[in-house]
């Protein structure tokens, strides 16, 4: 299976990482924005390069999870990094509110069937883990969901980490390779964002009333990721809580992390026996 790619940012498996000593701005000595702009762009046309192999080789699926506070910037990332990347050989789910006919099924489901075909590289814009975060700060969400059994919610959350770790330990024997990314943003910078949605007409459509209300509940979300993190990050399934403060280091940040763990995999094109090279150099000679 896949093991994690090392980084200042990832979450340790041990249980160890605390929310409010992880960083949400860049470190010390970090690259200038034109500098990180550059990076990324160099790290774009190599993540290209291994999609193109990825595609043809036909092998490995690739899932990337994003999830954050309000205005941490997850759409432009997944814009900033995709971008150049053959559309062919990817795909961007966004989950919101799930349907009555999602309601219908177990927490997993709705995600298990968007996830990518082998040979593409999928993308979630939040995903299952909305069950163990936005429906742990708001408990009255589970009355939706009809559950027969009924138990304490300390063991509800418990038995949904269970299952997202049993679930993605199979896709990755399976041959997927997953990346979870919490783009970590300061309650401050937040702000600062808001009021710029509301400041600025063309990003009007941005902002919702419901964001003051949840940003109401900032300490319950700070809470539930560290539990999440904390309960969820393995070796073939990793978290990276990346500093989200400053969007190029983020974007930049995010992209080699992404690069570097396609190219652990030693991904090729095909390569074919010696009877089919034949037959190819056979046909060859047959173009008109």
């Amino acid at each position: 299976m896949f093991q994690a790619t090392e980084s200042p940012f990832l979450v340790p498996f041990d249980k160890s990482f605390r929310i409010e000593k992880a960083a949400t701005a860049p470190p010390k000595g970090a690259p200038e924005k034109k500098e990180l702009k550059d990076q990324l762009q160099k790290t774009v046309r190599r993540l290209d390069d291994l999609q193109r192999k990825l595609y043809a080789l036909d092998q490995w699926s690739v899932l990337l999870v994003f999830q954050a506070m309000d205005a941490a910037g997850k759409d432009s990332t997944i814009r900033a990094v995709m971008r150049g990347i053959n559309p062919q050989g990817c795909q961007v789910m966004s989950f919101k509110q799930p349907s009555a006919l999602e309601l219908d099924h177990d927490f997993l489901w709705r995600i298990s069937t968007r996830l990518p075909e082998r040979g593409r590289i999928g993308v979630f814009n939040r995903s299952h883990y909305e069950e163990v975060l936005a429906v742990q700060v708001h408990p009255e969400y589970l009355k939706l969901q009809k559950l027969p059994r009924k138990i304490s919610l300390k063991k509800r959350w418990r038995e949904r980490y269970e299952s997202i770790v049993a679930f993605e330990r199979h896709l990755a024997r399976n041959g997927y390779l997953i990346l979870k990314f919490f783009l970590h943003v300061s309650r401050k910078e937040q702000a600062r964002r808001f009021r710029r949605r509301i400041d600025r007409p063309h990003k009007n459509w941005k902002f919702s009333d419901a964001d003051l209300r949840e940003r109401v509940l900032w300490d319950e979300y700070q809470d539930a990721y560290e539990k999440t993190l904390n309960a969820t990050s393995r070796s073939w399934a990793p978290w990276y809580a990346v500093p989200a403060d400053d969007k190029p280091f983020m974007r930049a940040t995010v992209a080699g992390i992404v690069e570097a763990s396609l190219a652990s995999l030693g991904l090729e094109y095909p390569h074919v026996d010696e009877e089919r090279a034949q037959e190819l150099q056979d046909l060859r000679g047959k173009i008109g």
